[in-house]
């Protein structure tokens, strides 16, 4: 199992949820998974088309709009190969950042250029976390409906935990480049 590709499971734990065509696919991936997965269309249909053989999922044409959409639905076997990677312990939980790595290498542009950096990593941050304050409200609401809703607010609530101790750090570092440049 640690050979195979994270797409796959991504998507069949979309698709455990309702059926959805490959473009629903992505745009749930660019909206609801974009802060913690993320996967570009060069990379949803080979796994789609591979699922489909594998017999982890099943494709339908939709005719009754004026183009044809192939609509996919997980199989059991899909909804038993899923349920086993859920099972498995976490391989390895990355965290890559273009602005940590060139913060790393700061030496070589110095403090103005690096609290550029660190000023446009927190305006994006601080752009974000509304967002994520506004889903944590509506998965709240939607709670006493529907509990499957509980295991998003958590990777919401990571999110935002996450975010706001990036703005701690950026304030952080901000002071610490600005007393170590003037003193």
């Amino acid at each position: 199992m640690a050979t195979e590709k994270k797409i796959d499971y991504v998507i069949l734990g979309l698709l455990s949820h309702e059926e959805l065509t490959g473009y629903e696919i992505k745009k749930r991936m660019d909206t609801t998974l974009k802060y913690f997965w993320g996967a570009s269309y060069g990379s949803i249909y080979p796994a789609l088309s591979d699922l489909v053989r594998r017999g982890f999922a099943t494709k339908k044409e939709d005719t009754q709009n004026k183009r044809n959409k192939l609509i996919y639905t997980i199989t059991d076997e899909g909804r038993e190969y899923l349920k086993e990677w859920l099972a498995v312990p976490v391989e390895k939980d990355e965290l890559r950042y273009e602005t940590l790595l060139k913060l790393f290498f700061g030496n070589e542009q110095g403090a103005e250029q690096s609290l550029l950096h660190i000023k446009s990593f927190e305006e994006k941050i601080k752009k974000e976390l509304p967002y994520l304050l506004g889903a944590e409200q509506t998965l709240k609401n939607c709670l006493d409906d529907d509990t499957t809703h509980k295991y998003y607010l958590l990777t919401v609530q990571f999110g935002i935990k996450t975010y706001n101790a990036y703005l701690e750090w950026c304030e952080e570092a901000k002071k610490f480049l600005t007393e170590t440049e003037n003193g």
